[in-house]
């Protein structure tokens, strides 16, 4: 019978940004677990070993990155740890300028890198866990990233720096990804990329993310599939009647539009016109019936005029985008926009993208009035005080709006759907009771 020689150390994962970056945390540490280490995941026990999966989108994001690798380094120098590694999209892009500052971060690794950083730290790459994680999201909903990178030139985003030019998955290998979390309990599955619209041009010569929702779409037990970025020039159309007929798609569409103008459109290096724009968003609503579109939009870009702004509010008014956020404008060192004048101050961003969400207020507020009165089936992601919290097909996890229910006289188990009368709403929550069977 084998023993271990030695006890594997305790690693820590922090993960800072996007839902891209939860993924690629949830498979390192299901790599360092098949090494036998003792790995969790944003943990306050202490540790051996920390890996900080940084985000380097904004400068508000690049911000939290540097605080929390100097949290810990001054931890590290303290005694209470030993190894600091940093990896993920801000340490491929700034590695070499934050090294000489930060001494006591042992190693700092790119955004590919991480058959480099388990040798590092001291395990083997597997090549065999193909698309296994270990996740860090309740058990009942995953993210699936079925492509890396983006060929887009958006004059804002820095992301192809950090991250590189688009390559897609395969689609037997996502679907095998998620027959194997189906199978560990997983009922809704989050479909992101840099940009999923491109999905397939570059493995297949055209794009086959219809297919790829189709086969998805076909797994046993997989009750919601939602779609995340998808880009507005260029749209697979074959998508809509996909998403129209299959009963487990969500009426769900985020597409980011960014914004409206046709000056900001073509500064922004968007690929698409105010009027395709417009058009296209009809099109979705009038092809997938009773569809809720997620959006963001960029505020502050140089070259921004008032009028600019006012033309997104309008757009926001005549759309109805039931779910939007907003950005402001960061200024990224080699991007295109970093070759124009930043001249707004960050007060006066702020304004208009106040101005902008304050319009988006009234305009969920009455989404969500509209639905007082309906039944809704909720998936239940968790208890909150004395309310179980969960989403309708409308919404996804972190960045929309709740379902909020009173525990007294109701009960439901996180992770099950269930249906509920929809007795009130807010702005971002709706209130309501179980359906009793």
């Amino acid at each position: 019978m084998k023993t271990k020689n030695s006890i594997q150390p305790k690693v820590n994962v922090i993960t800072l940004g996007c839902s891209k970056n939860l993924v690629d945390s949830e498979v390192m540490m299901q790599q360092l677990k098949a090494s036998d280490f003792d790995v969790q995941h944003e943990s306050n026990s202490k540790s051996d070993i920390v890996i900080i999966n940084t985000c380097g989108f904004i400068e508000n994001a690049k911000q939290e990155s540097i605080d929390t690798i100097l949290q810990f380094a001054n931890a590290k120098a303290n005694g209470k740890l030993d190894k600091l590694y940093v990896t993920g999209c801000l340490s491929h892009r700034y590695k070499d300028d934050l090294s000489d500052g930060i001494p006591e971060v042992d190693a700092w690794f790119g955004t590919l890198e991480l058959p480099n950083l388990l040798r590092t730290v001291g395990a083997d790459y597997k090549h065999e866990l193909l698309g296994e994680r270990l996740q860090t999201t309740p058990k009942h909903y995953a993210y699936v990233k079925i492509s890396e990178g983006c060929n887009r030139p958006c004059s804002f985003c820095a992301i192809p720096l950090m991250r590189g030019q688009h390559v897609s998955k395969p689609i037997e290998n996502i679907v095998r990804e998620i027959e194997n979390l189906v199978k560990n309990g997983t009922k809704e599955v989050m479909l992101i990329a840099q940009d999923s619209t491109y999905y397939g041009l570059d493995l297949y010569g055209e794009r086959k993310l219809a297919d790829l929702m189709k086969r998805v779409s076909d797994i046993n037990g997989l009750e919601w599939i939602r779609l995340h970025y998808a880009f507005p020039s260029q749209f697979p159309m074959d998508v809509l009647p996909v998403m129209a007929e299959r009963s487990n798609i969500c009426n769900y569409l985020d597409i980011p539009v960014q914004h409206i103008s046709d000056s900001m459109l073509k500064t922004m290096r968007r690929g698409i016109t105010q009027k395709r724009t417009l058009e296209l968003l009809h099109t979705i609503r009038e092809q997938v019936p009773g569809i809720a579109l997620r959006t963001t939009m960029l505020v502050g870009h140089p070259g921004e005029t008032e009028e600019d702004v006012q033309a997104l509010v309008s757009a926001v008014n005549e759309i109805k985008f039931e779910r939007l956020g907003v950005f402001t404008y960061s200024h990224e060192e080699n991007t295109h926009a970093h070759s124009l004048e930043d001249n707004l101050p960050q007060e006066e961003k702020q304004r208009r993208a106040d101005w902008v969400m304050e319009t988006q207020m009234s305009v969920s507020e009455a989404f969500n009035r509209s639905l007082v009165g309906t039944t809704q089936k909720v998936l239940f992601d968790r208890l909150e005080g004395d309310e179980f919290v969960g989403r309708t097909q409308y919404d996804s996890p972190e960045v929309d709006n709740e379902v909020r229910v009173p525990v007294a006289d109701n009960y439901v188990r996180m992770g099950d759907f269930a249906d509920v009368n929809i007795t009130d709403a807010s702005t971002y929550d709706l209130i309501g009771t179980l359906v009793k069977p």
